[in-house]
């Protein structure tokens, strides 16, 4: 118990800096439920195959406000698989196993609408998980291609010549990158880290005259620790920060309550001045959470607040929560 109150203590003042951070990319406030989004170390840390869908619509009411919808996969490399070995001749082939259990797979494809801008695009995770004893060190990368298109038709300008228009108006581009990921967890707590668009790639579209820009990298990092009150009842705060290449750091802390590893409820403060009520609850291997944001800031008075829906199919062993640690 001393030492996860020094680690949640330890969470919170790293993320005191936290300020708004421009949406390159993104937001989710129920990343704890598809954390594999932000961090590819994550793909079959627990050694479930999962199927995950998010819909997320910020600033409900507000026009042309951001909207996120993705769907995810990922997966254990099972140990009890196994290959044919094949024997000389008049001997018979046998079975061996073909794994140790340490890689994870994962995929996900995302459309991601910002205005008159979409952003779509699909990854592919190579992760692999390092047993040490009832813990776990686990690495991902991942490599990934998204397009952007720019809504042509609903370009509206109030004088003619703007440089957007100018020359061969391009509407489309293309842009491939890869992101890192470091996980660690204990049967107690998590900690991660990853940076997305390690590559940081040139995007051109629009006129001639208008110039490439470039992807930012961004760096994520998480955290928490789960505290057992009784029988029925668990605790965990935990938080993300994250930031882009040219520094505007952002954090969530959160506070969460499970009652019997099956509902949980809880409440998070983003640092743009936001509050954040999450719901979730567990059905067998159906996974079901809903947060709703509300912003403090003057945009409050033109929206109903940000919606986030995350449905999650997990198929795997019986009902332990850390599976992994028998399962491989």
């Amino acid at each position: 118990m001393k030492r996860g109150i020094v680690f949640t203590i330890l969470l919170l003042i790293v993320g005191l800096s936290g300020k708004l951070m421009a949406q390159q990319l993104p937001l989710y406030s129920q990343y704890v439920l598809n954390a594999f989004l932000v961090n590819p170390a994550i793909a079959g840390h627990d050694g479930y195959t999962s199927f995950n869908t998010t819909a997320r619509q910020q600033w409900l009411g507000f026009s042309e406000a951001p909207r996120t919808y993705s769907a995810s996969w990922q997966t254990r490399v099972m140990k009890k698989s196994y290959k044919i070995i094949n024997r000389p001749v008049k001997s018979e082939n046998r079975l061996k196993p073909s794994t140790k259990g340490r890689v994870g797979l994962g995929a996900y494809i995302i459309n991601d609408v910002v205005a008159k801008v979409a952003r779509t695009g699909f990854s592919f995770t190579y992760a692999y998980h390092i047993f040490l004893g009832r813990q776990q060190l686990s690495f991902g990368l991942a490599g990934k291609a998204f397009q952007y298109r720019i809504d042509k038709d609903q370009l509206h300008f109030g004088e003619d010549g703007d440089p957007v228009m100018d020359g061969d108006f391009n509407p489309v581009a293309y842009s491939p990158d890869a992101d890192f990921g470091v996980f660690f967890q204990d049967p107690n707590y998590f900690v991660g880290f990853s940076i997305s668009n390690l590559l940081q790639t040139s995007v051109k579209s629009g006129g001639n005259n208008i110039p490439e820009w470039m992807t930012d990298r961004h760096y994520w990092a998480m955290g928490a620790y789960r505290f057992r009150l009784s029988d029925m009842l668990e605790l965990e705060p935990g938080t993300l920060l994250k930031t882009s290449e040219n520094w505007n750091p952002q954090g969530d802390f959160t506070v969460k309550l499970y009652f019997d590893e099956q509902f949980w409820g809880g409440l998070s403060y983003r640092t743009n001045k936001s509050m954040i009520l999450l719901l979730g609850v567990k059905i067998d291997g159906l996974h079901f959470g809903y947060s709703f944001d509300w912003a403090f800031s003057e945009i409050a008075h033109f929206n109903y607040g940000s919606h986030e829906i995350v449905l999650a199919y997990k198929i795997g062993d019986n009902a332990r929560r850390y599976k992994w640690t028998n399962r491989y």
